[in-house]
């Protein structure tokens, strides 16, 4: 599949997506949405070497400023819960990505844009980066999860402020209240996504995998995440890394893991 609004570039087995809608602030429209779900479901998985993805927006202004508002006009009951299902889809894909995935957020991080950077594993914040979710400003909610992953990430009360009160904040303050990991200099959040990226690297893939599906489950309802942390501890356990690793410690030298 051509993609007419991303674009991916390599940078040492590190894949750099860009949402390229500079015009539009990157705002998602369903195009967009549709490309980030192909790119995540075929795709990604298929690049078995890589060490992980950077997602980011094209330009200074914006990361994302929100999603299409053009698209809403006309929207009913069904069409507006089928949109936001499938916004919440492919965002699960992203938040379950065996490999790390981390937003370098690089300008306005806004509604869906704030929803995107949230289902990744961790956030970069250029000093110039503003978060919010101000949906309510439109008579609208959040659709793509911004009520759930707010809440995992900054707490209810908080949550509840940014999201009632539509109130934008700065990346400092996102960095006090959680929501994003490292606050870097302009220019520089793609650069320390990628720093992370590749000492994740050198740890067992296996292990990074079941480690992200094992703190997705603290979230889901119906997983008791300590059982389910047991039965991934038994499977990694069975694996060659699982064996290479521990020599290697004994031995005192790094380890050679093959994802076996």
């Amino acid at each position: 599949m051509a993609y007419e609004n991303l674009t991916i570039k390599t940078r040492k087995g590190i894949l750099i997506l860009s949402i390229n809608r500079e015009k539009a602030l990157n705002a998602l429209n369903i195009k967009t949405i549709e490309e980030l779900h192909h790119f995540f479901a075929v795709s990604a998985p298929k690049r078995k070497k890589i060490k992980g993805i950077v997602i980011t927006g094209t330009g200074a202004k914006a990361f994302v400023a929100g999603a299409d508002i053009k698209e809403f006009l006309g929207m009913k009951k069904n069409g507006g819960a089928s949109f936001a299902q499938r916004g919440q889809d492919v965002f699960f894909l992203i938040e379950n990505f065996p490999k790390p995935v981390i937003a370098a957020v690089n300008g306005f991080s806004l509604g869906a844009g704030c929803e995107l950077a949230m289902c990744c594993h961790m956030r970069i914040a250029s000093e110039k980066a503003r978060f919010g979710q101000p949906e309510v400003n439109l008579g609208i909610i959040p659709g793509y999860g911004g009520t759930q992953r707010l809440i995992q990430l900054i707490g209810k009360g908080k949550a509840m402020e940014l999201i009632l009160t539509g109130d934008m904040i700065n990346a400092e303050e996102a960095h006090r209240l959680g929501l994003v990991n490292h606050v870097v200099e302009s220019g520089k959040e793609i650069a320390k996504a990628c720093e992370i990226i590749e000492k994740i690297s050198t740890k067992g893939p296996i292990a990074v995998a079941r480690s992200i599906e094992c703190m997705n489950a603290y979230y889901d309802k119906l997983i008791d995440g300590f059982a389910f942390e047991a039965v991934q501890f038994g499977e990694v356990a069975d694996t060659k890394d699982f064996q290479e690793g521990a020599k290697a410690f004994i031995n005192r030298r790094a380890p050679k893991y093959i994802g076996e």
